[in-house]
């Protein structure tokens, strides 16, 4: 791999070995984000850690270790950035990802009940993935649609006035997608 103490040119990435080439475009992709912002890398993580997530489906040790040595940051910082946002994927998720928000608004609304019905439909509790790995459910802190709760995003798309009642209909669309 390229990167910070690599004796590769860049570009090489190993070429020759499985993954190459998707490597090599990630580390590329990562270096024509860095170009649209100053000189300091830091500044840059957050599309990087987006992009990695994008090839890699979550943000592994070894992604975060691609886009660390791609910024000539440590994984560490990669990792601490990343843990504080909810977009970012530190453990794998399913093919489905399902957020309910749980703040003010939609708890008044019910929003347990459909926390509850979700990990009923799934067979799973919130913060896991379902046994056959299609669905992620998590419950998070606010979606920012308070006027029409309960918001549920289905992979990053918005449903919303989601009741427990609609949760069947929500997991037999995912289950047959």
């Amino acid at each position: 791999m390229t990167g910070v103490g690599s004796t590769e040119p860049a570009g090489s990435a190993g070429a020759g070995f499985p993954g190459a080439e998707a490597e090599n475009s990630l580390y590329e992709a990562i270096q024509e984000e860095r170009a649209k912002y100053p000189d300091d890398s830091r500044s840059a993580v957050l599309p990087a850690l987006r992009l990695a997530q994008g090839q890699h489906g979550w943000l592994s040790p070894d992604a975060l270790r691609e886009v660390a040595e791609a910024l000539e940051l440590t994984p560490a910082y990669c990792k601490s950035v990343a843990s504080f946002y909810d977009q970012l994927h530190l453990a794998p998720v399913g093919e489905h990802l399902v957020e309910v928000c749980t703040n003010v608004s939609c708890a008044v609304v019910g929003a347990q009940r459909v926390v509850e019905a979700f990990e009923s439909e799934l067979g799973c509790r919130a913060g896991e993935t379902s046994d056959d790995g299609k669905v992620t459910l998590r419950a998070v802190e606010c979606l920012g649609g308070c006027g029409w709760a309960t918001i549920v995003a289905v992979d990053h798309h918005y449903r919303t006035h989601v009741s427990a009642e609609h949760v069947p209909a929500i997991v037999e669309e995912l289950r047959g997608a």
